[in-house]
């Protein structure tokens, strides 16, 4: 085998490879013993045929074209292994020269690990700044577990501001229906700020089977942007008013949440605000960490190949978050009036920011020997193990190499952040 290497734009390089006959005739034979099994020789059994054989009941060609995949794959691992090549993602593969009897041969573009110079640790410096919890606080917590204990009850008479109504909402602009501008049955709570600004109020009053029309100008960051900052028309009429009955905030209330009185209750909110508040400092720490090493490393430029893969896990997080919430990622591409390709495109930094932060993680680990043990891996197997008792799928997931390998970046790179915590973290 020979090569060449020839760097190209955007941490790529182009591999030329040629292979001669001699070096690729043991994956030649292994093709024809798999065209045998296939292909019915006769006077031979399944895989028996000689080479010969199968080269003249198939053509050479065809043995190449079964042989090419092993060919590209040995070749191709070899050279980079040879130029000690740092490679990511799969290599574009372009069949150059092929022909029964001569050197074959094939082009490779891969990617390449950027390179990475770390910046000096003792440049960068953060802090705690973990939320002080009020009474306010607390008390917004409780009005929210309030309205989940609240009783509606249907009535008659004209709405207050303190009731709910359930309506069947229609939006036009300049006369024409806003495209998913119908919501039949939309709850609207009288007390609670709407996400149109003034919608409630014009409510206030209205009974049930009353038709109301009246204009509102939608928000100028509403993410509709065909609506944000227009006038829009409203036909709103009422199906349902509800009287809403709060229960009363005393340590019966308390008991119907397990604890035995109100100040009880009011310790435990307390307390799961501060750990809250705690757990969000903490992310917002990491996320400034990195990023101020990020600015202070010297990151050579970030291959397509690591963005798009990056762009694609946020797709599908996205995706996944829309799904849980019961909106469709059509409809949501629909009312932002972009294509997934726009949505790809708006990625691009977010994904830029996350790949590099991992190229960072990766080489503190390297520079600083952190690495997930067979110790750390067993802990982790064995809490998701109990977080799943009887999950089948999980225990199936937990034996593929490719879930456990990712298991284990996982537990690398929060002992990374925790090694560059203690390095970093101004602790007065």
């Amino acid at each position: 085998m020979k090569y060449e290497v020839k760097p190209m734009e955007k941490s790529q390089v182009e591999l030329t490879i040629t292979v001669e006959p001699d070096d690729y005739k043991k994956e030649m034979d292994a093709a024809a013993v798999r065209i045998s099994e296939r292909a019915a020789i006769k006077g031979f059994r399944p895989g028996k045929a000689t080479y010969d054989t199968v080269k003249q009941q198939v053509g050479e060609i065809r043995i190449i074209e079964e042989a090419m995949q092993s060919i590209v794959e040995k070749n191709f691992f070899d050279a980079v292994k040879k130029e000690g090549l740092d490679t990511v993602g799969m290599p574009q593969i372009t069949i150059t020269k092929v022909a029964p009897g001569n050197a074959l041969e094939f082009k490779a573009v891969v990617g390449l690990l950027p390179k990475i110079k770390l910046g000096d640790f003792s440049s960068v410096k953060v802090k705690h700044q973990a939320k002080e919890i009020s009474d306010k606080d607390v008390d917004a917590v409780l009005n929210d577990l309030k309205k989940m204990q609240t009783k509606e009850i249907l009535k008659n008479g004209a709405a207050t501001k303190e009731d709910k109504l359930v309506v069947n909402l229609e939006m036009f602009l300049d006369k024409v229906p806003v495209d998913g501008g119908q919501a039949p049955n939309h709850q609207v709570y009288l007390n609670e700020p709407h996400y149109i600004p003034g919608l409630a109020e014009q409510l206030i009053g209205v009974k049930k089977d009353d038709i109301r029309e009246f204009n509102l100008k939608f928000p100028k960051d509403h993410y509709q942007k065909n609506l944000a900052g227009k006038d829009i028309d409203f036909k709103v009429k009422i199906n349902d008013v509800f009287e809403l009955q709060h229960p009363a905030l005393d340590d019966e209330f308390a008991k119907s949440l397990g604890q035995e009185s109100m100040e009880k209750l009011k310790n435990v909110l307390r307390e799961n605000l501060i750990a809250d508040a705690k757990h969000k400092d903490d992310q917002k720490i990491e996320i400034e960490i990195l990023d101020n090493l990020i600015e202070s490393s010297e990151i050579s430029e970030v291959p397509d190949v690591l963005i798009n893969a990056e762009k694609n896990k946020i797709f599908h997080e996205l995706k996944n978050s829309l799904g849980s919430q019961g909106i469709e990622m059509e409809q949501y591409l629909k009312d932002l009036k972009k294509s997934e390709e726009d949505i790809y495109k708006d990625f691009t930094e977010q994904a830029l920011r996350r790949v590099k932060a991992a190229l960072v993680s990766r080489q503190v680990a390297l520079e600083n020997k952190i690495e997930a043990d067979k110790k750390d891996i067993e802990e982790e197997v064995k809490m998701i193990k109990a977080a799943y008792p009887d999950n089948k799928n999980v225990e199936e997931n937990l034996k593929k190499p490719e879930v456990m390998e990712t298991l284990a970046l996982t537990i690398q790179n929060r002992k990374v952040l925790s090694f560059l915590k203690e390095k970093i973290l101004d602790k007065k």
